[in-house]
């Protein structure tokens, strides 16, 4: 039966939402941390510890589930143990946050110095909020090959597009200033759905997965290269 309940746990699937994703993973409230099993955020919705914000990799930065919140998370954030009510009040691998809310000890560790940067915003906490996201190809310059993302233009930082490796992610990768650029459509190649951005010798190639798509991030962008902030301004504009 245990392996079955964590069987279940582990196949367990977001909800549809715009384009087939939702970004929002239904979250525990505080006070129900321990006394609920949590829904696990998927191994492949992310790339980076949803903690400490470090890269997984294969060998050095396994992924494991913080039994407490369902985030996925690094060995070393998840080195604690904590009793949880759901499971018999039996410890269990917890992140840290999770063991300090828990437990009510306190973890010794130099987080000074370690202020919040541009590009540490959550994606999911951003998608919630934002102007348009969705999965997106960036070509690379000889447009033979690229990297497909979760791009999200957010609406408290409507002149900014941020790129993140999976739509879970604690941390964009890259991000790309809108304001300025003219936004090219391009004809269909291939059955893709191309567009680009260009400013003088600068020019970014996208591919997105339908035509409709594309059309909507193509007047995303070009609201956002204009200047435009406020959606109501987009709307008296298109009358």
């Amino acid at each position: 039966q245990d392996a079955i309940d964590r069987k279940e746990k582990r196949s367990e699937t977001f909800k549809a939402a715009v384009h087939g994703l939702e970004t929002d993973t239904p979250a525990l409230k505080t006070e129900e941390l321990g006394r609920r099993a949590p829904q696990w955020v998927r191994d492949n919705l992310v790339t980076m510890c949803m903690r400490c914000k470090e890269p997984f990799n294969a060998l050095t930065r396994r992924r494991h589930h913080c039994r407490a919140c369902g985030y996925v998370v690094c060995a070393r954030c998840s080195d604690y143990k904590a009793e949880l009510q759901y499971d018999g009040n039996r410890p269990n691998r917890v992140c840290q946050e999770c063991f300090i809310f828990l437990t009510g000890h306190t973890v010794l560790e130099d987080r000074e110095g370690k202020h919040k940067g541009i590009l540490e915003k959550g994606a999911a906490e951003v998608s919630s909020r934002s102007l348009l996201c969705s999965f997106l190809q960036l070509l690379d310059k000889n447009g033979k090959g690229g990297t497909r993302g979760w791009f999200v233009i957010p609406q408290d930082d409507p002149l900014v597009l941020y790129i993140y490796a999976a739509p879970q992610d604690v941390r964009a990768h890259t991000s790309i200033p809108l304001l300025g650029y003219q936004v090219r459509d391009m004809p269909q190649s291939e059955s893709r759905h191309l567009f680009q951005l260009a400013q003088s010798r600068q020019v970014f190639t996208f591919v997105a997965d339908t035509e409709e798509l594309k059309q909507r991030w193509m007047k995303a962008m070009a609201r956002s290269a204009a200047g435009i902030t406020d959606p109501e301004e987009e709307e008296e504009g298109d009358e």
